[in-house]
């Protein structure tokens, strides 16, 4: 068997940990369930991230990143409505191919809600970064008009409401969205 480097097991913790924190949000997740997806100890676990907080921050960075290189991809060398288009069909995908995507990114607004109701006010911020990261990508492409961006954006967050709510792509609550922001059945990918 061949041993993964410190490296690749990180990679395999912030990918278990994506999937589990998807599940059960930050609350509702447990260190032990993401060391016994990946097949470690929990002290080898916390060899590798400080704690839980670390651990879901760096799921929630890899969430950011992923999106991003995802909106970058699909825009590049577009401009205005192309650009609009093209990122908005390839985030559809994605969040149907890839649900644990959408849900991690729902997980994260919930958790930030929830730490600064305690007083965490960096957990917010780490994943407010994140959400400026994602507004830039966009923004540009979009011919930098804060309109289109907001529109562009608010899009984004009711189609994560609206498929994390399980509403199926024949249902009448899509009818309004731009054909290339809804999301497809399953059979017509």
């Amino acid at each position: 068997m061949v041993r993964m480097s410190a490296d690749e097991r990180r990679e395999s913790v912030i990918r278990a940990a994506t999937s589990e924190f998807a599940r059960g949000g930050y609350h509702g997740t447990s260190t032990e369930a993401i060391a016994r997806r990946v097949g470690v100890s929990q002290p080898y676990l916390f060899r590798l991230f400080p704690g839980k907080k670390a651990i879901f921050l760096a799921a929630t960075e890899r969430c950011m990143e992923d999106t991003v290189r995802t909106f970058e991809e699909a825009a590049k060398g577009l401009e205005g409505e192309e650009a609009l288009h093209a990122m908005a069909n390839a985030y559809t995908r994605v969040i149907a191919e890839q649900p644990e995507r959408l849900m991690m990114q729902m997980q994260m607004y919930v958790a930030v809600a929830a730490a600064e109701a305690e007083g965490d006010r960096a957990f917010g911020e780490a994943v407010r970064a994140g959400w400026m990261r994602l507004w830039d990508t966009a923004h540009l492409p979009l011919g930098a008009d804060v309109n289109e961006t907001t529109t562009f954006m608010a899009y984004g967050m009711l189609i994560n409401c609206l498929v994390a709510m399980g509403f199926p792509p024949e249902h009448r609550v899509w009818e309004g969205l731009y054909p290339s922001a809804r999301v497809k059945g399953r059979l017509e990918k």
